[in-house]
């Protein structure tokens, strides 16, 4: 179909870090044919994600990501049906399978996590915090509701986002999503072409939009195509 594998859209998967969507995400990464797989994770999260259970490090950095994280493991368990970054260890899995490799295009978390500290004033420092406390406490029934509303709109939630806490989507959204998209531009130029990149579903439109600035098509699956998916009957190939 295209006179050279770079010639072929970027493909982008959308993700949610509390839901596991690896059975479907493994049906769509299987029938394509790919150069590699990208995922939104540096080498210390990947290593960590991809350990045995037993031997994986415990979290640090600054107080609310080791509260987010818990926060992240406590509604993976009660609503997501798995445990946070299925998507992404699923995505390493058929990489190995396949013998294809594994691109690793996300910031370091540590030096991430340290500048966005920084960057944020104070008040947006307190109501992330307090974000992550209360969000702790919340029954599962409720975050449910609140998937639900950002599935039916993801970006009246990004807008939100940025109108509350603008710091932390400049840092954890935009930044990276340039960052990536550097990063997935290099590999086309070395000639991987046809590449799968999973992401959290927020980063889907502004990665797309970083892409397409730099001249590379892109072609999206976003989380509300594969959670529709998980709750269909497996194929049967």
């Amino acid at each position: 179909m295209y006179a050279r594998s770079t010639d072929s859209p970027v493909l982008l998967i959308g993700a949610a870090h509390v839901i596991d969507l690896a059975r479907p995400l493994r049906e769509l990464l299987n029938e394509r044919t790919l150069d590699g797989i990208a995922i939104e994770l540096d080498a210390e999260r990947a290593d960590a994600l991809l350990a045995p259970e037993g031997r994986r490090p415990r979290g640090g950095g600054p107080l609310f990501a080791r509260l987010w994280s818990l926060l992240q493991r406590r509604l993976g368990a009660e609503i997501g049906g798995g445990v946070p970054g299925a998507e992404m260890k699923a995505a390493a899995l058929v990489a190995r399978e396949r013998s294809l490799p594994l691109f690793l295009v996300d910031d370091p978390i540590r030096s991430t996590l340290v500048q966005l500290v920084r960057a944020m004033p104070f008040k947006e420092r307190v109501l992330l915090l307090a974000s992550a406390v209360v969000g702790l406490f919340l029954p599962a029934r409720v975050v449910e509701r609140a998937i639900d509303r950002y599935v039916d709109a993801p970006d009246d939630y990004t807008a939100e986002l940025r109108q509350v806490s603008p710091t932390l989507a400049r840092v954890l959204i935009d930044d990276r999503n340039e960052h990536m998209a550097d990063r997935l531009a290099e590999l086309r130029h070395r000639g991987y072409g046809r590449i799968a990149v999973v992401v959290g579903d927020a980063h889907l439109s502004g990665l797309r939009t970083a892409l397409g600035r730099r001249g590379i098509p892109t072609e999206s699956v976003p989380f509300r195509e594969l959670r529709a998916a998980k709750g269909r009957a497996p194929s049967s190939s």
